[in-house]
């Protein structure tokens, strides 16, 4: 950041008063500039015994698969930002979706919120960011081709919540390491 939104004015990097973190402060007005993570949230739409799964077409990792979910909006609560981003990826109406997990991933200063619910119907179409939706078992999950990590840990908590005949609600953390390798911590 180099010019305050607030007058236009430069704005220098540094630790305010009663503040422990650098922030963007403008030379001028004083405004600090606070940026805070991302939330995403999204959803893992169950019909039968499938899933529904996006290809997306766009970037980030365009062309690969993955679960309905994208940024929250403003003035949108977290479960209906999940709702929507079904309707927008997957042309996807939800039902009885509950909380599922929660990823803090601060390489990306994003946190994750997933939900599982009832794909109405079993309908679903592609969206304008998703080439092509599938509903597919958990032997046909192309897990090669999934976009993100976070897709992958939920995916595979899910199928092991599944198997045990019991949905909790999952936390964990997917952190980069030194190497640039990524190391997933469940806290549950």
């Amino acid at each position: 950041m180099k010019y305050c939104s607030a007058c236009g004015e430069r704005v220098s990097l540094i630790i305010p008063d009663g503040d422990n973190r650098f922030r963007h402060v403008c030379d001028s007005c004083g405004d600090i500039h606070y940026q805070n993570p991302k939330i995403v949230t999204g959803c893992i739409p169950e019909w039968q015994d499938d899933i529904l799964l996006c290809r997306r077409a766009i970037e980030p990792q365009s062309g690969k698969w993955t679960l309905p979910a994208g940024f929250m909006e403003n003035e949108e609560t977290n479960l209906e930002g999940a709702a929507r981003e079904a309707r927008e990826e997957a042309n996807a109406e939800m039902r009885d979706m509950k909380l599922f997990s929660m990823f803090s991933i601060p390489h990306r200063n994003q946190i994750y919120t997933m939900y599982r619910g009832i794909l109405h119907e079993g309908r679903a179409s592609a969206g304008e960011e998703t080439l092509e939706v599938a509903m597919v078992s958990e032997k046909d999950i192309p897990w090669a081709e999934l976009a993100f990590p976070v897709v992958i840990e939920n995916l595979k908590l899910y199928f092991e919540d599944r198997k045990k005949g019991e949905f909790k609600i999952h936390y964990g953390e997917i952190v980069m390491q030194d190497d640039g390798e990524l190391s997933v911590i469940m806290i549950e």
